[in-house]
């Protein structure tokens, strides 16, 4: 064998030249490796901390109730444009808040992220030998979870001011559409989360955010109720489908402006780039050592 065949040939070459790619190949698995003991452990440590701080659930609960009893018994006989005649207030204002409830619980999971900055627990989850996706499943699969909860709450309360849910199917399909709405949210969340520090700032951020895509969603009255040129980003929300789809899956296809069908193929997307987004830049996120 020829000087330069056992310089290609040799062991120990063949080992320096593919250590380096065998190395990126580790990495990348190791990025994309999903442990599903991680993902338990940060949805259980979510249900366990809203167990122990039942007031943080009827804070979070208290605005979405006042809306629905106030504003809906307020204004139960009024005649608002772009509602049936044969729909009372309430009917119509019920998936409207239970979407606000999902926005507004989904959107508070990248406070518990900052937080998790603030104290070091962020630090110490982030050297653990599991990706960062895991850490991102749980904490999604823990804010959606307690979300979803919230808007059962929500729905199972209106059944008291006159609400009837058809039967199984329509609860559990409107169960499934909380879940898009909270993943959407949650991705969001992240998203605002990964990029900041500051909690008083996150906090402004967070209110300048939530409360025009809860008006402008058509929770609280008819899109067609806006001027026209306000139609276009109302349609650009993603709590607007998710709203209407609820509306169509509660009340029958004559209280939604689009099909149930589209309604769940739109806000699918929106939840899918949402937490696609989301998770790439927490994966990026640099945690103070």
């Amino acid at each position: 064998m020829s000087l330069f065949h056992y310089a290609i040939f040799n062991p120990k070459t063949i080992k320096t030249f593919l250590s380096p790619i065998l190395l990126i190949i580790a990495e990348r698995d190791k990025k994309m490796s999903i442990s599903f003991q991680a993902i338990y452990v940060l949805w259980l440590r979510e249900m366990k901390g809203t167990w122990r701080a039942k007031s943080r659930v009827v804070g979070a609960l208290g605005m979405p109730i006042f809306f629905l009893v106030f504003l809906g018994i307020g204004f139960g006989h009024a005649s608002i444009p772009g509602i049936l005649a044969s729909m009372n207030y309430v009917e119509f204002l019920t998936p409207g808040i239970i979407g606000m409830t999902m926005l507004f619980s989904s959107m508070s999971t990248g406070i518990s992220v900052l937080w998790d900055k603030e104290f070091g627990f962020l630090k110490e989850v982030m050297v653990a030998p599991v990706s960062r996706l895991s850490i991102v499943l749980g904490r999604i699969a823990g804010g959606s979870t307690v979300s979803v909860m919230q808007g059962i709450l929500i729905l199972a309360l209106s059944t008291l001011l006159g609400i009837k849910i058809a039967g199984v199917i329509p609860f559990i399909l409107a169960v499934g559409f909380m879940c898009l709405i909270s993943f959407t949210f949650i991705g969001l969340g992240l998203i605002f989360a990964s990029r900041m520090r500051d909690m008083e700032g996150f906090s402004l951020i967070l209110n300048f955010v939530m409360f025009p895509v809860f008006l402008l969603s058509g929770a609280l009255f008819p899109v067609e109720a806006l001027p026209s040129w306000l139609t276009p980003v109302c349609y650009a929300n993603p709590l607007t489908y998710g709203v209407d789809g609820l509306r169509g899956i509660l009340l029958g296809a004559r209280a939604s402006d689009f099909s149930v069908l589209l309604d769940f193929l739109v806000i699918s997307a929106f939840s899918i780039g949402m937490v696609c987004v989301g998770s790439y830049l927490f994966e990026s996120t640099e945690v103070e050592r």
